[in-house]
């Protein structure tokens, strides 16, 4: 075992996170290099001195450069507000540091492309934070679909639903501003990947953009609240999409539903550990959708537990992620998905961007 010093940078709902992960790893699998938590920074030295004492952190700054150029800080996990990314990630670059960057890359196409740049050219292990694919159940989806489980895919349908702006008084804040923090920039990467990964390459994209309640109480909103996709898939499939922060009722509603020339998919993280299976096979009054509860025989389950259906959840998922961070470090060996794999996330979203605009298909190579 080897100790590794680790710095997040942000100590809110994801630096809290990615700090539970980082403590939890070396037990949960077992790794070759433990984290060590050596230092947190927030924006405030209150508040960093606070997650510090609460996350268990050996030190606290409220100067981010001060934790990415100290010695004891081998690997930088970046969980702060996204157009932060690039500059974070280019000086830990240059000192030849790992980074963990969360999701989406940057807060803008250049952003996404700097920083791809700078991981290549430095050689260091980078990764981004899209944690909902890595569910056992989402991994078990991937490896049925790559053994041929279902035969030729010939369709997919996703969607990200949220609700957390579907009441129109609710405030104006951050997240109604700029075009980052809109549904596109927000919640859409999550399927946009979900999708890259269980089917392959999106080649072109058809989308409308919309912003529901377009003033809310003090002040007025900028950004999407809503959006819907046509795809076409590299392997020929077609593909649809939603994505939406004012679909009232839903509250994690990373889904998808995936159809093959032998079978279908489906899936729903708010009932993330199962999946639902269906095979064209056997007597046609014995044909239908099989639930499979997620347990030890499927992907990343059982150093979380040994008991079949008792379940995982969202911590896990961190936890996965961390795993494969330390692995990339470990290895010196690229574990998906890269920044590169980020960025093209990035362009798929842009890509709908200019197609809602110019109210055409628009094809990805273009972007």
């Amino acid at each position: 075992m080897q100790r590794i010093g680790i710095g997040i940078l942000g100590g809110g709902y994801m630096g809290k996170a990615h700090s539970v992960a980082m403590a939890a790893v070396g037990a949960v699998f077992n790794t070759t290099l433990r984290p060590h938590l050596e230092m947190i920074c927030a924006s405030r030295p209150e508040s960093a001195e606070r997650y510090r004492k609460a996350y268990g952190f050996a030190r606290a700054t409220c100067e981010w450069r001060t934790l990415v150029a100290d010695p004891k800080v081998e690997a930088i996990v970046i969980a702060t507000p996204q157009e932060t990314h690039r500059e974070i990630a280019e000086l830990a670059f240059s000192l030849g540091k790992p980074v963990f960057c969360e999701k989406p890359l940057g807060a803008s196409l250049a952003d996404s492309r700097a920083m791809v740049a700078a991981a290549e050219a430095s050689g260091c292990p980078n990764m981004v934070g899209f944690n909902y694919i890595r569910t056992p159940a989402s991994q078990y989806a991937r490896q049925l679909i790559a053994d041929g489980a279902i035969g030729e895919i010939t369709m997919f349908r996703g969607e990200h639903t949220e609700d957390f702006y579907a009441d129109p008084e609710m405030p104006a804040t951050w997240r109604t501003e700029g075009e980052a923090n809109g549904t596109m920039g927000d919640l859409a990467p999550h399927m946009i990947n979900g999708a890259l990964a269980l089917l392959g390459p999106i080649t072109r994209v058809m989308a409308e953009v919309e912003t529901v309640h377009k003033t809310r109480p003090g002040g007025t909103v900028t950004n999407d609240d809503h959006a819907q996709m046509m795809l076409r898939f590299e392997n020929g499939a077609m593909g649809q999409m939603y994505v939406s922060r004012v679909a009232t009722g839903r509250k994690m509603g990373y889904a998808y539903e995936i159809f093959g020339t032998k079978g279908a998919i489906r899936f729903d993280q708010e009932d993330q550990n199962a999946i639902w299976l269906y095979r064209a096979e056997g007597e046609a009054a014995t044909r239908g959708f099989t639930k499979i509860l997620t347990g030890p025989a499927h992907p990343d389950y059982e150093p979380f537990c040994q008991g079949p259906g008792h379940g995982t959840g969202y911590q896990d998922q961190i936890i996965i992620e961390a795993r494969d961070f330390l692995r990339a470090i470990e290895t010196g060996t690229a574990v998906w998905p890269t920044f590169r794999d980020g960025m093209e996330v990035t362009r798929v979203v842009q890509a709908a961007l200019r197609s809602a605009k110019d109210r055409c298909w628009t094809d990805i190579k273009d972007i």
